[in-house]
């Protein structure tokens, strides 16, 4: 080579040029860094940019505050997020439900008024044992029910953090009486056959002067098929059919302790169970059922023990999946709270 100098000498010259073309041809900002910032840019952009889409807003855009663009970034990805979907049928499901059970709250409350009507318990002489009326108790769980869903309703449909917060409340308040009364009445339950023995007797004295107590006692005992809270001889507590009573109706049943109370299966027979107290047991089974209704009751919830737990769970479950669902949309409204007031302050 050191013949040729002057070849060496191109050579060198060849690699310099070579060097200063790529030095010209290399971009300042690689490929992947321009297709960023044009992202950047146009979320930007997007952002500030008027219903004319002039070219001074765009340029403006994309000097703006990073915190102003940050917030409506996170406004833009809420918007488009699942979780918003979700927070969407959750608070809807929760109106519906509510809508529906303060429909069905001012139904019952309706029937509690319309039985109160109907029986005269607001005149002077009935005011008295209005207390002890059953029509009462629809009236009252009637207008909780009603209340309590038209909170939930309205607060859900408004996003009205005060009143969901009382809803969920007043929820949380009724699952766990519900829970502790499950609990009593699973560990009394001696003396909750007692409390039904005392109920029944005391509806049984009273059978002809409240036509509720009358109702609910011939539903019983046509139901279950008995007679009296332990046997067919407890009516002798009751004034009317007490044998020393000077009526008809002395030493006998009420026609819902007969076993077939429709004579010739059209008519109600109300004298099917005159004289009943006086004849023996095995005269007695021909005419009228003899076992007391306590033991019926009993068995029955025996029987049905599993639909009667599966119906407790439901109505939790329920109530509890009302909470969550509550709770989250609280969680959802103070999130898009507080993100508004950061875009606010970005504002400034």
């Amino acid at each position: 080579m050191g013949r040729f100098p002057s070849f060496r000498r191109f050579l060198f010259f060849w690699e310099q040029r070579n060097h200063f073309q790529n030095g010209e041809n290399k971009p300042l900002i690689s490929k992947g860094d321009v297709r960023n910032a044009e992202a950047a840019s146009s979320v930007s952009y997007l952002g500030t940019q008027d219903s004319s889409g002039s070219q001074t807003s765009s340029t403006l855009s994309s000097h703006e505050d990073p915190t102003r663009a940050s917030s409506r970034n996170i406004f833009t990805s809420r918007a488009l997020s699942p979780s918003s979907w979700s927070d969407y049928i959750f608070k809807y499901l929760l109106v519906t439900s509510n809508l529906l059970f303060t429909v069905l709250g001012l139904v019952t409350l309706v029937v509690g008024l319309w039985g109160l009507i109907n029986k005269e318990s607001f005149a002077q002489e009935k005011i008295s044992g209005i207390g002890t009326d059953p029509m009462l108790l629809f009236c009252f769980l009637g207008l909780v029910l009603a209340l309590l869903s038209l909170m939930g309703c309205v607060g859900a449909l408004r996003e009205n953090m005060c009143l969901l917060q009382t809803f969920s409340a007043a929820v949380l308040v009724l699952v766990v009486v519900q829970v502790l009364v499950a609990v009593v009445l699973y560990s009394l339950q001696g003396q909750i056959v007692e409390y039904l023995r005392s109920g029944m007797l005391a509806a049984m004295v009273r059978y002809q002067d409240d036509l509720d107590l009358r109702f609910i006692t011939d539903e019983i005992q046509t139901g279950l098929q008995c007679c009296g809270a332990d046997t067919y001889r407890d009516w002798e507590i009751n004034v009317y059919f007490n044998c020393s009573a000077p009526g008809v109706q002395a030493c006998g049943v009420p026609p819902s302790c007969c076993i077939d109370p429709l004579e010739n299966g059209t008519v109600w027979n109300s004298q099917c169970g005159v004289g009943a107290q006086q004849l023996d047991e095995f005269s007695a089974q021909s005419v009228i059922f003899l076992g007391g209704c306590l033991g019926s009751i009993w068995r029955w919830i025996e029987q049905h023990s599993g639909v009667i737990v599966t119906a407790v769970i439901i109505v939790l479950g329920v109530q509890i999946l009302t909470l969550f669902i509550t709770a989250r949309l609280l969680q959802s409204i103070r999130w898009s709270r507080a993100q508004h007031d950061v875009y606010l302050q970005s504002l400034q």
